[in-house]
């Protein structure tokens, strides 16, 4: 598997989001079935890490993506975007064969 990477401007934005969290918290990325595409990202903060996760850390910044949402992201790129729509995380996944137009959703 390709690893996971994170861009500067995604480092930034899960630093400041984690500061307003207690100590030890992780933001969390996992795909479930569901939005306009098929597949839906999710974001949450855990404080936990599982046993199959697998664990990408960079300058402070710590994302936990477990196993099964690892096989629908192996090799995707983390990146935030703040645009005239808003600001949200994007994910550049290369699996996805389109993806909606908000970026939280996408098909394989």
């Amino acid at each position: 598997m390709t690893p996971i990477s994170l861009t500067d401007r995604a480092v930034t934005r899960i630093q400041e989001v984690l500061a307003a969290e207690t100590a030890g918290a992780m933001l969390r990325i996992s795909v479930n079935g569901g939005g306009c595409s098929g597949f839906q990202y999710v974001f949450d903060v855990d404080h936990e890490r599982g046993d199959d996760d697998l664990v990408v850390e960079r300058d402070g910044a710590t994302v936990l993506v477990d196993s099964v949402s690892l096989q629908y992201m192996d090799g995707a790129v983390i990146d935030f975007v703040d645009d005239l729509i808003g600001q949200s995380f994007k994910i550049e996944n290369p699996h996805a064969t389109a993806s909606c137009g908000c970026g939280t959703s996408f098909s394989l």
